[in-house]
């Protein structure tokens, strides 16, 4: 497999229109420009991100101009992708203050300097600009049905949750980046579908211009929600390398193949291997060990992968002193919020005392603090919930 059908096929889910024509371009020579948008969300880049990252780098490598687009005006409206009710509108100050280390972080993938550098934009540099007749002109190229027949807006609309009309807004505003930026192809995640194709309409009609849109699977967990800060179970690429170490552990058995092939440049048949031996028996832990080294290894450095490993094999000895006192929890399902899990252990007399001891980072799961702004626990067979220095539980979730 030479560079450019790697290029088209690993970690891709799609290519609209398709790969063939894709492939064609890139094998006549033409250099390209192509770019992902990041709305400022949120302060951290996580591993999530990176998949479609590790993309943009295959094409810079490849000579082509990548764009790293900030999205510091769509991050103040807020992508409605996914959202089973409007997202919280963020003012210009919280989106510049999350924005302003992007750059840093996402050079642990991207090259910013030196032979061919990525070339950083803020959408507000054409977004804000727009008049009243801009906006009216521009949203005409789409039609009420086009964005009612959107899953998520039609979801929203049978259960009677408002939909607002700068949500439907937010497409026509990330396809106008395209347009701006005159690129031939965007990449994102398969989330971000709707948003895309909404640029290669832009880019047909205005520029008579047929733009590509490359699709990278989702990084999700066991129980198919995305990997990521909105679901409080994010892994920043810049996390300190123990904790990113032990976060990568943390995650359930079967997120090792989908993070070996997104995440890493591991071979394929590799990849197999490593499948049909779990499939025969052998034990998960031994290929998470190595799945958290080389994902350590490559956001930091080898010598931060031996430490942080070394760290976590002691915690891990250590804690098995005391793991074979440890009282089995048997619970019902694995989508406790940390303050719901830790009642169940009845060691605490309140939801206040338990939310106090979750503040103080006075309880691990799997050798992860639980913090009350996660969501959900991730929780798998033989997890292990330690609370203070002497008790321990081991959690069976119910089959």
């Amino acid at each position: 497999m030479d560079a450019i059908e790697l290029l088209l096929t690993r970690a891709v889910d799609t290519i609209y229109p398709n790969k063939t024509s894709l492939e064609a371009l890139l094998r006549s020579g033409k250099k390209i420009t192509l770019y992902q948008g990041f709305d400022p969300s949120g302060t951290s880049l996580h591993i999530g991100h990176a998949v479609a990252m590790r993309k943009l780098r295959q094409f810079q490598d490849l000579g082509h101009k990548v764009i790293f687009l900030i999205g510091d005006f769509t991050g103040m409206i807020g992508d409605p992708t996914g959202k089973s009710s409007e997202r919280k509108a963020l003012t210009k100050e919280q989106v510049e203050n999350n924005a302003k280390d992007y750059v840093r972080q996402a050079s642990r993938i991207l090259r910013f300097n030196g032979e061919n550098p990525v070339v950083v934009k803020y959408n507000s540099q054409w977004l804000s600009t727009l008049t009243f007749a801009d906006v009216i002109r521009l949203v005409s190229h789409f039609t009420v049905q086009q964005m009612v027949e959107r899953d998520m807006f039609s979801q929203r609309i049978s259960k009677g949750i408002p939909v607002h009309i700068h949500e439907f807004l937010y497409p026509a505003m990330q396809g106008y980046d395209s347009v701006m930026m005159d690129v031939n192809l965007e990449i994102g995640g398969t989330d971000q579908t709707f948003n895309m194709l909404a640029g290669r309409t832009l880019m047909k009609e205005i520029k008579n211009k047929d733009k590509f849109v490359m699709t990278v699977p989702l990084l999700t967990d066991n129980q198919g929600k995305k990997i990521g800060k909105t679901e409080g179970n994010v892994i920043g690429i810049t996390d300190p390398p123990a904790d990113f170490y032990a976060k990568i552990m943390a995650l359930s058995d079967d997120s090792i193949l989908p993070c070996f092939n997104l995440l890493t440049d591991k071979a394929e048949g590799e990849i197999l291997t490593i499948k049909k031996s779990m499939d025969e028996g052998k034990n998960p832990m031994e290929y998470k060990k190595m799945l958290a080294y080389e994902l350590t290894e490559q956001f930091h450095s080898e010598a931060d992968a031996r430490v942080a490993q070394q760290a976590f094999e002691e915690t891990f000895q250590k804690g098995q002193l005391n793991i074979h006192n440890a009282q089995v929890l048997t619970i019902a399902h694995n989508d406790f919020s940390p303050v719901d899990l830790l009642m169940l252990t009845n060691v605490c007399s309140s939801k206040s005392d338990a939310r106090r001891l979750i503040k103080d980072k006075a309880v691990e799961l799997d050798g992860i603090p639980l913090t009350l702004d996660q969501k959900t626990c991730q929780i798998h067979p033989s997890s292990t919930l330690k609370i203070g220095k002497k008790t321990f539980f081991r959690l069976e979730p119910v089959q």
